[in-house]
């Protein structure tokens, strides 16, 4: 079993994804494994800087995802963030491109995203439909 983090990024208007560049390919949301010595809060930081060069301004835990399938890598679960980010949005590390979507355009993103980052989104979306998270 591993850990990872995820970040939903709010970031001009919209979502961050972003083009994998290893397998699963596909586009998720900015995040990856957590280091030895690292706290969840640290990785999320670290991963947003490395795959976006954004820095974080605010963030917040969202929720634990933890479906043994969610991976097709293994069993592996994710600490979900949501965060706001500043600076130039720039693809880097193992990210191969990068997009600022709306949540009202998710539907189109449904088939191109990998892991269970449509389903993050989406829970995201209806909880900040009926909260302002």
């Amino acid at each position: 079993m591993k850990l990872t983090v995820d970040t939903i990024t709010k970031y001009n208007g919209g979502i961050i994804l972003i083009e994998r560049k290893k397998f699963p390919l596909g586009w998720a949301l900015p995040g990856g494994h957590v280091e030895e010595g690292e706290t969840v809060e640290q990785a999320v930081i670290r991963e947003l800087k490395e795959e976006t060069d954004l820095e974080v301004k605010t963030l917040k835990q969202f929720r634990v995802y933890s479906d043994p399938k969610r991976d097709p890598r293994g069993h592996v679960i994710s600490v979900v963030f949501v965060c706001e980010a500043y600076g130039t949005l720039k693809a880097g590390d193992d990210a191969k491109n990068s997009v600022v979507i709306k949540l009202d355009n998710l539907e189109e993103w449904k088939e191109k995203l990998a892991f269970d980052h449509y389903q993050i989104l989406k829970d995201y979306k209806e909880k900040r439909l009926l909260h302002d998270f």
